[in-house]
């Protein structure tokens, strides 16, 4: 019997090893926890069609919103370890919904790091009915009538809400939160004016600050960026104290073979260097940061996730 056992882990192991060497041999997913028409969905669009060249095989991008983008992480964490089903992440996914909701929210630990792909900020913009021309603006009519206001974000635990907490700590307002299923539909609200201000991710907003149809009043980072150089810095705009950038970066389910995760790691960090995607992500302010390794990756996740698991719990936020 015990010579059984290891006949059949032998086995396994082979296959296993096999199976590495040859993927991938069959399309690839690509899951994105919101709906199209987000910064998440952009990204992972324009990175996914030079992902499907660097690996030879089609990329298919699947939307799965909801519960902040919970569903779509679990979705993956329970998916077969094999390379062919990986999860565009924002630190929600990874830091924010499991300090929210641990039981329901999958943790890092259920998944495997393999590549940070891009960084950002966030953009602060409003309803140009209300008559907000900057961040002191903003502040200003806020505490004129606390509770007033509304900013549309995401979805609970995403970064533009937690991008409205922060500032409602930094600046000492009560601006409402109103969650939406993704950023689309949170821009959407803001614009028609059922709320009056968001903390958008870029590819969402920024079409409509250029259209005249949004007011936008800042970049969430400390300095004027040059991927938006017609909007301040935090500091520029008069709140030095705020500072909110973040990232994307893919994820395979824990159990995933090492040599697996790396050429998935060459094949992303390949079409992401690759120029017309780089040019894309710049035409909606999302710059390539690229991290050296999984294990790099994996280095600064642990340190980045003190940040958003504190922000998260004062937020006292609940997954929907």
């Amino acid at each position: 019997m015990k010579m059984k056992t290891l006949a059949a882990l032998a086995l396994a192991g082979l296959c296993i090893n096999a199976g590495a060497q040859a993927y991938p041999d069959r399309p690839v997913r690509l899951v994105v926890g919101f709906t199209p028409g987000g910064a998440a969905d952009y990204v992972g669009r324009n990175v996914g069609e030079a992902l499907a060249r660097a690996l030879g095989q089609p990329v298919i991008i699947e939307n799965k919103p909801g519960a902040g983008s919970s569903i779509a992480a679990e979705y993956v964490s329970k998916s077969a370890p094999d390379g062919y089903t990986v999860l565009i992440a924002s630190p929600s996914s990874i830091f924010v919904n499991p300090a929210l909701d641990p039981k329901r929210a999958p943790g890092v630990q259920s998944l495997v790091p393999v590549i940070k792909i891009t960084a950002s900020p966030l953009v602060i913009a409003a309803n140009p009915a209300i008559g907000v021309n900057s961040i002191g603006e903003l502040i200003a009519a806020a505490k004129k009538s606390p509770g007033k206001l509304n900013f549309a974000s995401a979805g609970s635990g995403s970064a533009p809400h937690l991008g409205g907490v922060l500032f409602n700590q930094m600046a000492g307002t009560e601006i409402t939160h109103i969650p939406y299923k993704g950023g689309a539909g949170s821009v959407a609200s803001v614009i028609a004016g059922d709320t009056q201000v968001t903390f958008a991710t870029p590819p969402s907003v920024l079409p409509f600050i250029k259209a005249g149809r949004l007011r936008g009043l800042a970049v969430s980072s400390t300095e004027r960026s040059a991927l938006v150089p017609d909007l301040p810095g935090m500091k520029e705009a008069g709140l030095p104290s705020y500072r909110m950038d973040f990232w994307y970066g893919f994820f395979v389910p824990a159990g995933t073979p090492p040599e697996i995760v790396r050429k998935l790691y060459d094949a992303s960090a390949a079409a992401v260097r690759r120029p017309e995607v780089k040019t894309a992500l710049e035409r909606e302010a999302t710059e390539v940061s690229l991290s050296a390794s999984p294990a790099e990756f994996a280095a600064f996740l642990k340190e980045d996730g003190k940040f958003w698991a504190k922000l998260a719990r004062d937020s006292g936020a609940k997954i929907e």
